[in-house]
């Protein structure tokens, strides 16, 4: 693997919107205890009796989502309608996978459209190993999400674009922006810091030569799964892969 920086992507996105207020982009779903806001900065942490949940205030059809995080076991952060089409939702998510001492976190890109109605989920997974590691400081994880495709970003270098090749393979329906952090056994207490920092205008992304050959080199030497690649799947049920 290739221990330096990605290429410059010639292009900084986070720069270009502001960050907002939690309580003016968003509303706590549960375990309200274990969050505290300090100017535009959640604070959500994890003990053995309770994590902490929040959601936007309102859906979105497309547009910049970003925070700036420093990583903690557990924590989540994504779009989704689940609440409006339960069983039959559509999700994009950016979540850090746990790890065990020694081993880097993976980062796991998904999206999910129209989610498990038929009792089988199909995910569209991507992970990566990072070129830093994650817990040392904050960094920015965004996605950007427009009616023409999906762009996952780290540090406004682009490590994934998910196009809309079909309506069938797109979510193109509202979905509100989740954050979270879960109890998945019995760990200790965890924290983790969230910062809202997105924009309610839609940004219709499209890559430049130079953003391009950035995101090819964090899939050359950074990327360890990929969906479209597995063998073990069933790519029938994933026509995007096909080409």
């Amino acid at each position: 693997m290739n221990a330096g920086s990605p290429p410059s992507p010639g292009y900084w996105p986070s720069s270009k919107f502001r960050p907002m207020s939690f309580h003016y982009a968003f509303k706590s779903l549960w375990g309200f205890s274990h969050q505290s806001v300090d100017q535009n900065a959640l604070t959500i942490w994890l003990d053995r009796t309770s994590g902490s949940g929040f959601k936007s205030d309102r859906p979105f059809r497309s547009g910049y989502f970003g925070a700036s995080i420093k990583v903690h076991p557990g924590y989540t952060a994504g779009l989704s309608n689940s609440e409006v089409h339960p069983g039959f939702h559509d999700e994009v998510d950016i979540e850090f996978l746990g790890t065990t001492f020694g081993k880097p976190y993976t980062l796991q890109t998904n999206v999910y459209i129209r989610g498990s109605g038929d009792g089988e989920i199909i995910g569209r997974e991507m992970k990566f190993h990072l070129w830093f590691d994650p817990t040392q400081d904050f960094h920015h994880y965004a996605i950007f999400w427009s009616p023409k495709e999906i762009i996952f970003l780290v540090d406004d270098v682009p490590i994934r674009r998910y196009q809309r090749k079909s309506d069938a393979t797109f979510p193109l329906r509202p979905m509100w922006l989740y954050g979270s952090i879960w109890d998945a056994s019995s760990w200790a207490t965890e924290d983790g810091k969230y910062k809202a920092d997105y924009n309610y205008q839609p940004f219709v992304a499209k890559l430049t030569m130079q953003q391009y050959k950035a995101m090819k080199w964090v899939q050359r030497y950074h990327l360890v799964y990929d969906y479209c690649k597995d063998p073990k799947r069933n790519h029938a049920l994933t026509p995007e892969c096909w080409n």
